[in-house]
């Protein structure tokens, strides 16, 4: 059980690093672009580091295809939390009806047919 919770737990830390790569920069505009990339591929590295091992032990339970979807929901989750806390934008209801239809698609991944 536990080793089937441990790709979701991994899955979570790299898209934490990952959101971070891709879009922490965007508080900081004045800073140079050589920098916010060189700085980016520095956590991006991290992201790996914890996305790689997830994929490899998750890949024992669930299929390729689950495992992306598994990963696109903790990514919105993740990047939901960091765009309101971090970057201090709205949530809107359009975003949960969205998120609604590709929870939707988790349902049709997953379903045993």
């Amino acid at each position: 059980m536990i080793r089937q919770i441990a790709p979701i737990i991994l899955l979570t830390i790299s898209n934490v690093f990952m959101t971070f790569a891709w879009y922490g920069h965007l508080k900081f505009k004045s800073a140079p672009i050589f920098w916010v990339i060189v700085i980016s591929w520095g956590i991006a590295f991290l992201e790996y580091c914890f996305q790689v091992p997830a994929n490899r032990i998750g890949h024992e339970f669930f299929s390729a295809a689950q495992l992306k979807t598994i990963q696109e929901v903790i990514t919105l989750v993740v990047f939901s939390v960091f765009s309101v806390l971090y970057l201090k934008e709205e949530f809107r209801w359009n975003y949960l009806v969205g998120f609604f239809f590709i929870i939707l698609a988790v349902f049709f991944i997953f379903k045993k047919w």
